[in-house]
């Protein structure tokens, strides 16, 4: 492995740290539901590690497919990496969006049966400042990387307040036509037993002057 791979290993265990983690069987796929604004740049970083890393693994060469399907269940992006990697994309719709993660194995279904963790951290927005040291040695090139990332930041920050306001309109509507739906029916229910309430006094009345009991 060369320098920039080492690099961003490092990188990867860094952001990683503090990142979640799950479960993963050889061979198997588990996805993740995120809900991601339209034009929202997405990136991902994870890695891939044996569960107990001190128990031999009998495929040192794992790799993960990261398959991310927008609102509509439609593949909006699929490849295949390494044990650890860095995937971005852009949502083209706002909505629930799965990232789903599968290892792979050139053992038979049978006995693939090694247990993995794979640490994962999803990150919405744009999040880098440049570290390159060529450009961070004048303090104006590092305020000014520094006010880009934090409208970077403004701008996610927006676009999320204005998403939560549409699924917040997209609620109330519902409510709405929930409430009035609710209302007729009441409506409906009183009308139907006043009328079935009117009609027995008009049967029974019939009956006792039928009967000549009034």
């Amino acid at each position: 492995m060369g320098l920039r791979g080492v690099g961003f290993l490092l990188q990867c265990y860094l952001m990683l740290a503090a990142a979640m983690y799950f479960d993963l069987g050889e061979q198997e796929e588990k996805c993740i539901i995120e809900e991601i604004p339209e034009d929202m740049l997405v990136t991902g970083y994870f890695l891939l590690e044996p569960w107990d890393l001190e128990a031999f693994s009998h495929s040192p060469h794992f790799g993960v497919t990261v398959t991310v399907r927008d609102p509509n269940t439609e593949v909006q992006m699929s490849k295949r990496y390494g044990k650890f990697g860095k995937f971005t994309f852009t949502a083209h719709a706002s909505g629930q969006h799965y990232l789903c993660f599968q290892t792979n194995s050139t053992r038979f279904a049978v006995f693939a049966a090694e247990r993995l963790k794979l640490h994962l951290d999803v990150q919405m927005g744009e999040h880098s400042i440049d570290p390159k040291p060529d450009k961070t040695k004048n303090n104006m090139e590092v305020l000014e990387n520094s006010l880009k990332h934090l409208k970077d930041q403004m701008m996610y920050i927006t676009s999320q307040q204005e998403y939560q306001r549409e699924k917040e309109e997209v609620f109330r509507q519902i409510s709405e036509d929930t409430n009035s739906k609710v209302l007729w029916w009441a409506v409906v229910q009183t009308s139907v037993l006043l009328s079935v309430g009117f009609w027995q006094m008009k049967r029974l009345k019939e009956f006792f002057i039928a009967k000549k009991l009034v």
